[in-house]
This record gives C-alpha cells, structure tokens and sequence, in this order.
C-alpha cells in the first residue's frame, strides 16, 4: 500500500468521527475509473519532474511554497489497467481483502489467497468483472456513454427489458394528452368540483402485473378537495381509489383493465397533499404528516430535528399512506440488553400512529365529512391498517430519538449456517439478532452465501466502516448491468435451465459491488442507511407472509422454512423446472404492542398481520418471509400454491401461526395469486380471529369500515370479496 494510500485513509477515517462522508474525489483517487488502483503518473514533460515533488524543489530554493489543493483528475486510457484477459488484479484483490480479510469481518473472507478458487492463473470472467467493466454504470461520468449503463441510456435499457417481460413500471405510468383524450370516446364526468383538474391517466403496479391505461385522475391541493371529490364521486356513482407511489404487488386498489368508462377516480395524494408538521417532545417527538408525503422526504424532515424510527420499508419512494395502510414495516427487534426508548416501536408504521384524520360517511349529514380519531377511541382500530378500505389524509405519529447506525454486509457465511437448526453454534442468524436486534438475509437462488445485512446502533463512526450522508447506498443493486439484462432476457425467451447461472451472477454482483463502491461497512443517520431501495432495481414478483413466534423459536421457523424451500426447489429442478429465479428475503420485526404507544389505552391495529395474540402473550416476534420470482415465470404460481398450503399447515398455530404480508402476493392458486378460495375466502380472516377479543377483531374491523364507508366508494374487487 502506497504512503498516499494511507495518508487518505487516515485523513478520511479523521473526517469520519465527525459524521462527514468520504469525500468522492479521495475514492477516485485511489481508484482508477474501472475501480483498480492507478498507477503514479508519469513526469512533467518540460521539467521532468514528478508533481508531488514540487513542493520539496520549492524548499530547496528557499521559497515557501504554496499549498496546493488536490484535484483528482480523470486518467487517460493508457494509465488504465486492462481487467480481462490476464492475471488477478492485485489491487482490487488487495481492496477486497483490507475490507473483508477477516472471516468474521463484513464481507467475509474475499482476499486472493482465500477466496475459494483462487488461483494465481488468468481468472474466468466473473460476474465481478462484468461489474467493473461497467462501473460508469453508476461511478462515472453521468454523459459518459460506456460499454455499460450510463444514466443516460438507462431509460432505453430498461425499455428493452420491459419489452421482452422481465421488467414493468420503470417509468412512472404516463399522463394522457390533451390531444388524445380528446379523440377518445369517454366524455368528461359533468359536475367535477370547480377548481380542480380531472385528466386521464395510466395506472401500473410495482411488477407491472396489474396494468390499467386510461383512468380519470386529479390531484388535491387540501383535505377539503379531498373531500369535494369524495362527496361528487358518491352523488355520480364513481369509486374514489387515492393513489401513491404504486409501489404494491396485491390488488387492494385496482384488479387491472379499467379504463375511462370503469367510473373510477384517482386521487393521487403524492403531488400536493405533502405537507409535515413536526412537534419535538425531548425525549420523543410527534409529528402530523398529510398522507401523500414520501417516506424519503419525511425521513428527511424527522432527521433535521434529530427524531427517527426504529425501523423502516427500505424504500424512500413508498407515501406515507400507503405504508400505514398494509401496515408496512423493517427490520428489527431489541437486541440483547437493549432497552426501548421513548417514542420507539419495534413494529410496523401503523403502531406508531398518535391520531389519524379519516374520510367517513356522516349519516345525519347525509355526506362524507373529515373525522379525527385517536388512538384510545375504539373507533379507530380498524383504520390504523385498513388495507385500502378507508381514506385516510392526515396522521399524527410518534418518534423516537434519531440514532446512528452500523450497517455490516456479510457474503461468506454458507445457508447451511446461517439458517442451521435452533441451538446450533457458529454464526446463525438468531446470532446477530442476539447482538444487534437488526438483520436481513438476501439469498440468491441456487448460491450457497446469502447477503446478510446487520444494523446495530452505533454513536460514533468504528475504525473501518465508511460514513455516508444520504440515503441509497448499494448502487449496484439499483441499475441492471448488460450481463444481467442479457442473461433475463435469455431465460424469458425459453432457456430456464439458466436460471442457477442467473442467481451466481446476482451474488456476484453484489460481492463485487460491495468491494467496488467500499459498501461492507457503512455508518451514518437511520435514514441513510434504512433507505437502500430505489425504482430503477430489478422488478420481481414476490409472495410474503409473517410467522408470529416467540423470541427463542425465530431460528427454529428460519430452519424449517429454509430445508422446505430446499427440498421443493431440489423437486421442481429435478423435473426440469426452474419456478424460483428471486432471492428468498427473510426479517424480523417485534409486534404491534399497544404498550409502545405514547397514548394510554391504546388500541390495536384490527387487521395487522402483526398484531398480537391474547391467548399467546409469549409470542413477541414476527419473522416475515418472501421469495421472489420474475413475474410470468413458468410453473412460478403452482410453486407458491404448494409452498403456501405448507406454511399454513406447518405454522397452525403449536408453537407459531402464519398471516399473510397484505402488500405481496398470497391466495395462489395454480395459476394465479389472490385466486384461491380457502385462502381468500377462509383462512385469511380466520387469522385474525384466533385468539382475539370479539370487539377487536376481522369481523368488528369488516363492519365498522362498511359503516365508515356504507357506499363502498373506496373499495376495489379484491376488498369486496374479502370484506363483504
């Protein structure tokens, strides 16, 4: 290592115990534009002289010399190391190794003489070198065009994936012209409030499975327009559906096909209904947000005056009412020793709401009208997650006291014992859980090391971890490099036997990254490092459920249902399918506990998929489970159908019971998800019966929605035949 090398790393693990973030240029610096380090540059042509020793030749003529700042330059092609073919570059090896040479480091054990098949003969191209290869594809210059994804082409990228149905949504879904709303056939609805824009528009889901190209749509300046719109939807027989981000896999606001002639409206909250208003309590602090806010920018404002949450959704382009709606949560639980401070909550959004403002029918009135509910009146249990049944424009919320954290990427600990039996030694994931409350497992299909990310609490900055003042950190998994898309392509168009080369190269891109962008250890704000996904990853399909236990069984569920998914995927390769080409995602988060709440006699979320069990008070945690698959995949429906009857079965109810995660896909049938009858219509409402009280339960939630909303303007096909 060379002594500017160390002179960085000093000045910059300085910089880090003041919470400033690396600066890019020191990165550059060290490393050349395909991620190598560069070698010294040559003399000055006309004096001969090396540029660092200007300042010394200064001295000796006894001047003083003036200091000069340093100014990473961009490096001509010549003093650019060659990746493939030829031997191992030794300085990314050597990087790789200073982050992670250490078994029990993040990262692993990825230095050359332990990185398993190593040699010292020209390596095959790896998945890595793809990566560096294409690294301007987010390290470059933004108008530089390369043999990778450059901004500017990224666009036309993923056009190309959508085109052959690997990837939907990329853009946000477009707004109909003026000129070709008028050559349609749907005349504007008469009567629309004054003041108040009513435009066409597409409608698409986050995996682009639930599509609709022309539905009417407007945008709310108020809580009052929100409320015109309402009372004019229910007079002409319109349903009233408010549209965030459309960052949702299930059907809880449209089932897909409507048009202009469906009389459904969009109330897009996103645009204007933004506004946060923020009370700081000292220990705690409560905010009142209007719905339509981002999670990014309202993490943002919360950070500003020092508040943030325990846990959150990792992505920033979720609006806040959608997260409270299917009670969207993160990771994490206490971790041992660890004490809950004032304003937290170990569970989802939902369980930190103070006061929400909700839209309801006002029968006296004869009109919907703006109604506010606390978190103490029985009333509003069913609103706190009420999966698209209600309209909620305004929340007031709980938090906590803003912390650091340690973000820690582990790629070298095999599946075998990470998710080994409960009681087994060695690096488990209940082992991290037990040290810092905060894990997730990545586990790419057909690898044996999953991707498993720790965050533990952390007030200053270790030695080693990089700060980082923003959000989004892993740009690798946010754009698609040419081998990937070349590789998706190929198995979309009939070649499924592919698809175990398809997860080696995702872990390989992942290892890769992290050596590249220095991403094993990451230290800053909550937000920075809670937020990690953006809209230009890869689109998947995914099935989600969260299995209540208590503490000491979470390895036990994680092992169950690791050697299940094991044996089915062995089973369906053996017969030449490949249904499962997304990564398992496995979390852990605590409970709705309405003893978290900062409002005495709080109520509990009526239809959370976390809500606790009176009748099992040792149950105190959640472990949600996905597996993800690329939508349209051949035999992807029939594996989730027989995955999910196993759930149901194995976690009835002994030691832990299965609900399903409201935004994902569940209900399979053979051919479809939300499409099987003793799921849809038995065993989902059944789950929020055992166990609960009378007056708190699926059936009090069913009735009080319809009561709030007798019309059923805010409903869609899906809500209909779960709620009756």
């Amino acid at each position: 290592m060379g002594r500017r090398t160390l002179q960085l790393r000093r000045r910059c693990h300085r910089r880090c115990g003041q919470g400033v973030q690396r600066p890019a240029q020191h990165v550059g610096h060290l490393f050349g534009r395909q991620g190598v380090q560069r070698r010294r540059p040559d003399p000055h042509p006309s004096t001969g002289r090396h540029p660092r020793l200007r300042r010394v030749q200064g001295r000796r003529r006894g001047r003083r010399p003036a200091r000069r700042r340093h100014q990473p330059h961009r490096l001509p092609l010549r003093h650019r190391v060659d990746l493939i073919p030829g031997p191992r570059p030794a300085p990314v090896a050597e990087r790789a190794s200073t982050v992670a040479g250490d078994p029990d480091a993040p990262g692993g054990d990825l230095g050359p003489g332990n990185r398993e098949g190593a040699t010292s003969a020209p390596i095959r191209r790896t998945a890595m070198h793809d990566l560096i290869q294409h690294a301007d594809a987010f390290v470059g210059d933004p108008d530089q065009e390369s043999g990778g994804l450059s901004r500017r082409s990224f666009l036309g990228k993923s056009a190309t994936l959508g085109a052959v149905g690997l990837v939907a949504g990329w853009t946000p879904a477009f707004v109909i012209q003026p000129a070709e709303a008028a050559a349609s056939s749907c005349p504007a609805p008469a009567g629309f409030p004054a003041g108040l824009e009513l435009y066409r528009r597409a409608f698409r889901n986050w995996s682009g499975e639930i599509a609709a190209d022309d539905l009417w749509s407007c945008a709310p300046r108020t809580n009052e327009e929100v409320l015109a719109v309402v009372n004019w939807a229910w007079q002409n027989g319109f349903k009233v559906r408010p549209r965030g981000m459309g960052h949702n896999w299930s059907p809880l606001l449209l089932k897909g096909g409507e048009n202009c002639e469906s009389r459904i409206v969009l109330v897009e909250t996103s645009r204007y209904l933004t506004r946060v208003r923020i009370d700081a309590q000292g220990e705690f602090g409560l905010f009142s947000a209007q719905t339509g806010v981002t999670m990014e920018a309202l993490l943002k404002q919360l950070e500003r005056v020092k508040l943030g949450f325990v846990a959150t959704p990792a992505p920033g382009d979720l609006t806040l009412g959608g997260v409270l709606a299917i009670d969207g949560h993160g990771t994490g639980i206490p971790a041992q020793g660890e004490s809950r401070l004032p304003g937290q909550s170990y569970g989802s959004l939902s369980n930190s709401i103070v006061a929400l403002t909700a839209v309801v029918w006002d029968g006296a009135a004869g009109q919907y009208v703006l109604k506010t509910f606390r978190r103490d009146d029985p009333a509003c249990a069913p609103f706190l997650v009420h999966l698209g049944r209600a309209f909620i424009v305004e929340a007031t919320l709980q938090a906590g006291v803003n912390k650091r954290m340690r973000c820690q990427s582990y790629v070298n600990i095999p599946a075998s014992e990470m998710f080994a039996a409960a009681g087994s030694g060695g690096r488990t994931f209940d082992s991290f859980l037990q040290k810092s409350g905060r894990a997730e497992a990545i586990w790419f299909p057909f690898t044996d090391k999953p991707w498993l990310k720790v965050w533990t609490p952390t007030p200053r900055c270790p030695f080693g971890a990089r700060a980082v003042n923003g959000p989004f950190n892993y740009p690798f998994s946010d754009n698609i490099p040419k081998a990937l898309s070349d590789l998706l392509a190929a198995i979309n168009t009939g070649h499924p036997e592919l698809t175990p080369l398809l997860g080696k190269l995702q872990y390989d891109l992942v290892v890769g990254g992290m050596a590249l962008t220095l991403g094993y250890d990451l230290w800053g704000w909550s937000k920075d490092l809670l937020l990690y996904i953006k809209p230009s990853t890869l689109r998947v399909t995914a099935n989600g459920y969260a299995v209540l236990t208590r503490r000491r069984d979470v390895q036990r569920v994680i092992n169950e249902f690791y050697l299940q998914y094991q044996t089915m995927v062995a089973a369906y390769r053996a017969n030449g399918h490949y249904p499962m080409n997304g990564p398992v995602e496995i979390r852990v988060s605590g409970l709705d506990q309405p003893g978290e709440s900062i409002v005495p006699g709080a109520q509990v979320p009526s239809l959370s998929a976390i809500r606790p069990r009176p009748d099992q008070p040792e149950w105190d945690t959640a472990i949600w489970l996905d597996i993800l698959s690329l939508p349209g995949t051949p035999q992807a429906n029939a594996f989730y159908h027989e995955f999910e009857a196993w759930l149901f079965d194995h976690f009835s109810g002994d030691y832990a019971s299965l609900r399903v995660e409201w935004s994902k896909g569940w209900g399979y049938s053979p051919a479809a998800a939300w499409d099987e009858p003793t799921v849809v219509d038995q065993l989902v409402a059944q789950s929020l019966r055992q166990g609960l009280v009378a007056d708190n339960d699926w059936d009090s939630a069913v009735r009080q929605l319809n009561e709030a909303d007798p019309h059923r303007l805010f409903s869609s096909p899906l809500l209909d035949r779960l709620m009756p």
